[in-house]
């Protein structure tokens, strides 16, 4: 557990509630530690975050209201960097531009990456901003797919201030078309080969018969 996640987003009346509903002991145990400094990513979350090519970003507009909008690239398009921080290139699409307002007003967001297969989930909480292109051209060199040829208008970089991984319970296994097709290709490999056992011996035995199924 890192402390600091739950110690930021646990408010008074929260804590009250919990006391009300018998469970405040046992999160108060899960704060213990928590002195204020950011939660660090290690090992462990940068390679989750390195697999993922989507995730949800939390924002509030300049009236209160909260966001969320999916974000989506190529696996690793969020990238981790020294000190703490995730960035990824804002690319060039509809041109609403609700987040990126947003940012301006209020920097705090909350980030929802997903593994669906594994039923997992890393929550994310940071302070973001806005990073032209001009000034940290190195950074978006690095942030970049060439395989990608979307124009970059800026880069997001957000600074991590907490993090939690949830409880599997209510996640539904999802499966891209590339992941069944990994999943799958043992059987369409033993598929194919037993195809062309049966056609071989059609071949060299005219009176071959395949078992019921062929």
């Amino acid at each position: 557990m890192a402390q600091n996640y739950i110690h930021t987003l646990f408010t008074d009346a929260a804590r009250d509630m919990q006391e009300q509903a018998g469970s405040r002991a046992a999160y108060a145990r899960m704060e213990e530690g928590a002195d204020g400094q950011p939660d660090l990513l290690g090992k462990k979350e940068a390679m989750f975050i390195a697999a993922r090519d989507s995730f949800y970003i939390a924002s509030v507009t300049a009236d209160g209201w909260p966001y969320v909008q999916h974000r989506g690239g190529a696996a690793g398009f969020l990238r981790l960097f020294e000190g703490n921080r995730l960035a990824f290139a804002d690319y060039r699409g509809n041109k609403q531009y609700v987040s990126t307002t947003n940012l301006q007003a209020e920097p705090r967001v909350s980030l929802f990456l997903m593994d669906y297969p594994n039923k997992r989930r890393l929550k994310i909480i940071g302070k973001a901003k806005i990073i032209e292109l001009e000034d940290d051209p190195e950074m978006v060199t690095s942030l970049m797919n060439g395989d990608y040829k979307a124009v970059p208008e800026r880069i997001y970089a957000i600074d991590v201030i907490g993090f939690e991984w949830n409880c599997p319970q209510h996640i539904t296994p999802r499966f891209t078309e590339t992941e069944i097709a990994q999943i799958v290709a043992p059987l369409t490999t033993e598929l194919a080969h037993l195809r062309a056992e049966v056609a071989q011996l059609r071949t060299t035995k005219p009176d071959f018969a395949p078992e019921d199924g062929e």
